[in-house]
């Protein structure tokens, strides 16, 4: 039964499994670059790390999505970060960590489904608007905090920011207890292969049939993959133009985006509702501008007060974006299917933008061309979708 209340049981629940998980996520990651720093491996295999943790959201796309539209999505997260725990645990154990980090990606791609799946059936209207920004403002405070600490811990020891990973995990896990079980979105799921590849298949012409889900689609996909480009770009920015050799810097910068979401992501709960969520576009060009205007720039206090703008402008993006794609999905075809196949687009592009920067760097492109590019790109991506959107809404 849906429930109204932003602060009932279940969203409280959803909000504390979501905090624990996504900041065990980010602090796993940090862990993992330090352990395997330790280990001597070579600088390449940070990207192949980030890679193997992208590459089941992709394949199993097809089937993450009903299989959480399949139960109650309650149980559906905490199956997902028992995977989790289960990969953050064997890496303590002396497990590869690229197959560790592997599990906790299998984990983590049907987590998100039924994450933000059950948020339409926890909560209805204007509601869904204020529950996004809740659940943002709860993943972004945890990849605040969760980055700090796993490079931090890691600074201090290696196995103990492991071991804090695992806690994070077990901690999300017990939450989960206390979501309410809430009934199948779906009935219909048959467990065969060739039928779950089909029915995704459909499910995918269905959304890209669908104009405002097709740009909506577009929207979160062009942000998840410029923030994973933004991260890596960071990591190479600061050496180069503030002269900090450190890892602590680009954690704390990466983090100072984070902040901004939070402001973000709360701005677009209290301006916009679900009926205009697309006046939320101008901020994604913005957002490319200001990206701009980072890279050209080489003071510590205005990379604070940009990034802070980025983040902002991007969660103000991003919000409004998930609560319409969610609002469509609830309507077309079950959430959790739709969700699914945002995770495909937007997975999809993370792997392309991080592979275009990735070959832009083997090339020795310099890094400040790489920024002004990305942003310019970022922007102009976004304002011939709003311009295609808005033409087509003419006819």
């Amino acid at each position: 039964m849906t429930q109204n209340s932003l602060f009932s049981k279940g969203m409280i629940a959803t909000m504390l499994a979501q905090f624990f998980s996504a900041f065990g996520d980010n602090a796993l990651f940090f862990a993992i670059l330090a352990y395997i720093k330790n280990l001597h491996y070579p600088e390449w295999s940070q990207s192949v790390l980030q890679i193997g943790f992208v590459v089941p959201f992709i394949l199993l796309s097809p089937f993450v999505g009903q299989f959480a539209d399949s139960m109650s999505k309650g149980r559906v997260m905490m199956i997902s970060n028992s995977l989790k725990l289960l990969g953050a645990g064997s890496i303590c154990l002396g497990v590869s960590p690229f197959l560790g980090y592997i599990l906790v990606g299998i984990g983590a791609s049907g987590y998100s489904p039924a994450k933000y799946g059950i948020l339409g059936e926890l909560t209805t209207g204007d509601n869904l608007v204020k529950a996004n920004g809740l659940i943002e403002a709860s993943t972004i405070a945890s990849i605040l905090l969760g980055s700090v600490a796993g490079g931090y811990i890691a600074d201090l020891n290696v196995t103990a920011s492991l071991l804090a990973c695992v806690l994070m995990f077990g901690c999300a896990v017990i939450a989960n207890l206390f979501i309410p079980r809430l009934p199948a979105a779906r009935r219909d799921i048959k467990w065969q292969f060739l039928s779950m590849l089909k029915d995704f298949i459909r499910t995918v012409k269905m959304l890209f049939i669908n104009r405002q889900a097709r740009f909506t689609l577009y929207g979160t996909s062009l942000f998840w993959g410029a923030g994973i480009t933004l991260r890596f770009l960071l990591i190479s920015w600061v050496p180069v133009v503030l002269g900090i050799v450190d890892n602590t810097t680009p954690t704390v910068l990466n983090a100072v985006v984070a902040v901004g979401i939070v402001v973000g992501a709360g701005l677009a709960s209290k301006f916009i509702s679900i009926n205009n969520t697309l006046r939320c576009i101008p901020a994604g060009i913005m957002m490319g501008i200001v990206v701009i205007a980072f890279t050209l720039q080489s003071h510590m206090v205005s990379s604070y007060i940009l990034l802070i703008m980025i983040g902002a402008l991007g969660g103000f993006f991003l919000v409004p974006l998930n609560a319409l794609i969610q609002k469509i999905g609830k309507e077309i075809i079950g959430a959790g299917s739709v969700i699914a196949v945002q995770n495909l687009s937007e997975y999809g592009a993370m792997m392309i933008m991080l592979g275009l920067y990735s070959v832009a760097v083997a090339a020795g492109v310099p890094i400040i061309a790489i920024g002004v590019g990305f942003g310019a790109l970022f922007a102009l991506v976004i304002l011939l979708l709003w311009l295609g959107l808005k033409n087509n809404a003419k006819h």
